[in-house]
């Protein structure tokens, strides 16, 4: 049971209070009567406006409802589904051009192209891996997955394998860095004269084809380490001749470190569980560690103790002679939760349940004025931002209310205006059809637009449910509308002024085992013109980091800029209606057993254990990154076939029971797993059922509302 301590008109989470103001405050120069008193009027103001917002998203979806039920006997109708759209304010005209006007914005944001991390910030281990995932070993990345075509298949050292990881690191320094007249696997020495950097061939002299590319170099003993950089990303190459790999090279080169996740989002929604004060404190206290530096874990690792904190900068000796510092840590941006959820964690005056959204924005902004006051040491923002994803956002009026919001913060705070930068996600259908307004929306603190296709699915096939039946989950990928949805996303980007900015991002590698899949897949990001991409681990980042050294990116968007647009409003609202198809019944199986699987595999880990995010087997065995996300697509899939009679609710139910002894078998070395079959009376299963069953009436088609409240109702049985 939670215990309250009144604070002005709030009553708050009594571990949530002492947190603040034992932990938080005394290190901020803010009296907790100032802060209560501002947060409390925040909430008294903002509350109501939170409220109507989703009152208009339930709104227009009936409207739309009722719309395409009122229109079934005549067909659909492109065009007057346009202006039907427009008639009940879901589409707003887009207004005249403009270009966002954001400041203060750090380089690894607006300069520097590259992969981006997301990591539930609840897991200390996973956020310190993340953010130090700045740089990493290319030969490590290489030599441990299936990048060069298989997995290793031993313990020990395969000298064969090793060699193939040399080469194929030579040859990407071949295009990454050229050298003039030669090739990498060329060159047998490396040193530095007077500062210069020396390459020989043979004993003849060489270098690169573009001088400027070299940076500097630092030394530990015999190790050297030189420092190059190319389309804004750094390429270190390290030599020592004692190393294994380094004394089998003619120029003792021991490793290729790529800069690599140059930013990361500390989540603080989609991949962690957070549904009461003591979850959101958890999150809350590493997002402090992370922002004072001092966040710290230890773990066993092949039996030893492994201590975890957060990497240092490098030094660097310049041609010039001059030393400079090198960052070893992504910038970090937090998510925070959308506009829909509540908390217990604060009630307002009327002893309702606050507002989720509102919590995390001054939470997480009051906790990164640990970064914002410092002027040494290790710094996040070195000009003076805090970077804050806000996702779900349903079209222009939601933006500008999360823009209202981080300006009442700063005044709270007392924070120069625009401090807060704001990240638009682009994951729900009328904030894509509407996205050049929601930029205006935000234009003075706008850093950061991003697609998001799995939670963009989910809207699509839950806005259009009555509709028609939908295509199969798996076609989705290359329908019209999700063509245009990922080109407008760039394109309208870039015609706002985000070039040079801020970052345009495309969404998740979700198979973390098949990086040899992703080398060949993902470079179509940075070819789209996106600047930063999700990866789903530091490894898939120092992999994904080579296509924006294939890839420039900030040159590529001046093409885009020079061309025209993309994909048109109307490719974008093209229904992916499966019409009068006839499905068969292995695809209907497959369909059904599919999607029952990945939800069971995600929801039984989120109810039972409170992970929000995992890697999950499939139905093929194939390790999936798993979240909400996936979960709500997986769920309005199954939800639209099952409303429009493709199946019925005992086909659904006996796939869910035929799938959770596969789940159980799948998670039957972890001690901790509660197993869902042969009862199905577990509250993780009776969650899953919950989500397609009543997927319909879910606001916007999302989990969080089960999710939250069967996982409350879990931890009230089992730890109260």
């Amino acid at each position: 049971m939670t215990i309250y301590v009144k604070r002005c008109k709030l009553q708050v989470a009594s571990s949530l209070a002492d947190f603040v103001e034992a932990k938080v405050l005394p290190g901020i120069g803010i009296l907790p009567a100032d802060f209560w008193l501002g947060f409390s009027k925040m909430i008294e103001d903002f509350g109501p406006t939170n409220k109507a917002l989703l009152a208009e998203r339930k709104k227009l979806q009936l409207e739309i409802d009722a719309w395409h039920v009122a229109n079934r006997a005549v067909g659909f109708d492109a065009a007057s589904y346009q202006s039907f759209l427009y008639e009940i304010g879901y589409l707003l005209p887009e207004g005249s051009n403009f270009l966002i006007e954001t400041d203060n914005v750090d380089p690894e944001i607006a300069k520097i192209p590259g992969p981006q991390l997301v990591v539930p910030v609840m897991n200390a281990r996973f956020a310190l891996n993340a953010a130090n995932a700045r740089w990493g070993s290319l030969y490590d990345a290489l030599y441990g997955t299936d990048a060069i075509g298989e997995l290793p298949k031993e313990k020990g050292y395969d000298a064969e394998r090793g060699q193939r990881v040399v080469s194929w690191a030579k040859d990407f320094l071949d295009v990454a860095l050229p050298l003039s007249g030669a090739n990498w696997s060329d060159v047998t020495s490396l040193s530095v004269e007077d500062n210069a950097l020396i390459l020989k061939i043979n004993g003849q002299l060489s270098g690169l084809l573009n001088p400027l590319q070299y940076e500097g170099y630092r030394t530990n003993g015999i190790k050297r380490y030189f420092l190059f950089r190319n389309n804004g990303l750094g390429i270190e190459i390290a030599t020592d001749p004692n190393n294994q790999i380094g004394r089998t090279d003619a120029a003792s080169i021991a490793d290729v470190n790529l800069e690599s996740a140059v930013s990361t989002i500390m989540d603080c929604e989609d991949s962690i569980a957070a549904v009461d004060a003591e979850d959101k404190v958890l999150a809350y206290s590493n997002w402090l560690g992370l922002m004072k530096g001092d966040l710290e874990e230890s773990f066993e690792k092949d039996g030893k103790i492994v201590e975890r904190n957060l990497n240092s900068d490098t030094t660097f000796t310049s041609p010039d002679g001059s030393l400079f510092s090198v960052k070893c840590r992504s910038l970090m941006l937090v998510r925070n939760v959308g506009h829909l959820m509540t908390n217990a964690a604060v009630l307002d005056h009327n002893n309702q349940e606050v507002g989720e959204g509102l919590i995390d924005s001054i939470m997480t902004t009051l906790i990164a004025m640990y970064d914002l006051q410092k002027s040494q040491g290790l710094r996040n923002s070195v000009n003076g931002s805090v970077y804050v994803v806000k996702p779900k956002m349903h079209g222009p009026a939601e933006v500008a209310f999360a823009d209202q919001i981080f300006t009442r913060v700063e005044v709270i705070l007392g924070l120069p205006l625009n401090t807060v930068k704001l990240g638009i996600m682009d994951e729900e259908r009328r904030t894509s059809a509407n996205l050049k307004n929601c930029i205006r929306a935000a234009k003075s603190r706008i850093a950061f637009i991003n697609t998001g296709f799995l939670d963009r699915t989910g809207d699509e096939i839950h806005t259009a449910m009555e509709a028609g039946q939908m295509i199969p989950k798996a076609e989705m990928k290359s329908a019209k509308w999700i063509v245009a949805y990922e080109d407008r996303n760039v394109d309208i980007g870039l015609e706002c002024g985000l070039y040079g900015r801020a970052q345009i991002g495309k969404g998740m590698w979700a198979m973390p085992d098949l990086m040899a899949d992703m080398l060949k897949e993902k470079v179509g990001h940075p070819e789209a013109g996106a600047n930063c991409a999700w990866v789903p681990s530091p490894t898939a980042a120092t992999l994904h980091a080579t296509h924006y050294h294939q890839v420039d990116v900030l040159a590529r968007q001046v093409e885009l800029v020079a061309g025209s647009s993309r994909g048109t409003l109307a490719d974008l609202l093209t229904i992916p209606i499966a019409g009068e198809r006839n499905f068969s019944s292995e695809e209907i199986v497959f369909e059904l057993e599919n999607n029952a699987q990945g939800i069971l595999g995600y929801v039984v880990r989120w109810i039972d254990q409170g992970i929000g995010c995992s890697k999950v087997p499939d139905i093929n065995n194939v390790g999936l990154m798993e979240d909400r996300a996936t979960c709500r697509i997986s769920a309005q899939a199954l939800t639209n076939w099952l409303h429009h009679g493709v199946v019925n609710e005992n086909q659904v139910l006996e796939a869910f029971k035929k799938m959770a002894a596969i789940v159980d078998k799948q998670n039957s070395s972890d001690p901790t797993y509660i197993a869902m079959a042969p009862n199905f009376d577990g509250i993780a299963f009776k969650a899953a059922c919950d989500l397609v069953f009543t997927g319909r009436v879910q606001p916007s088609g999302y989990t969080e509302p089960v999710l939250h409240a069967r996982r409350l109702e879990f931890k009230n049985n089992h730890f109260s």
